[in-house]
């Protein structure tokens, strides 16, 4: 998996994201990280208090009614290689997180991955829409 000829979702729309070009995301070749903060409720079932959010730009949906519209409709973000994605995920675990979520994270799983390759003390949950190709989810395996 890599952002030339871009086929991570199902839509695989084949565009060169390495050379400048969008597909149906509209997201660059490397992570775009909006948002990360400690989220409290969020997946209570994997955290009594906080889970550590990390909320990416751009999006594989584009639902209509998304309650994170603003940074999934046009991606905006830091740009963000792996080792600053991982950087982040052990400084949420550091303030407190008892997981890490992946908001909205397909459109960036060449930058995702390296940053999992060591696991984590907590788990770390991949937080989609549901619209996932089977190549993805076995990639995800014993990383989420």
């Amino acid at each position: 998996m890599n952002y030339t000829a871009c086929a991570l979702c199902p839509r695989e729309c084949n565009v060169n994201r390495q050379a400048g070009e969008t597909g149906f995301c509209g997201c660059p070749d490397t992570a775009l990280v909006s948002k990360t903060m400690l989220h409290q409720w969020e997946e209570p079932i994997l955290a009594a208090k906080y889970s550590g959010a990390i909320f990416f730009g751009g999006c594989t949906l584009g639902c209509r009614y998304c309650q994170n519209r603003d940074i999934s409709h046009k991606p905006t973000g830091t740009p963000t290689d792996s080792a600053g994605l991982r950087q982040m995920m052990q400084q949420l675990i550091h303030q407190g997180a008892e997981n890490i979520d992946l908001i909205t994270p397909t459109q960036f799983l060449p930058t995702i991955l390296p940053a999992l390759e060591e696991k984590f003390p907590v788990p770390v949950i991949y937080n989609c829409g549901g619209y996932e190709k089977p190549e993805t989810i076995s990639l995800l395996k014993d990383k989420v």
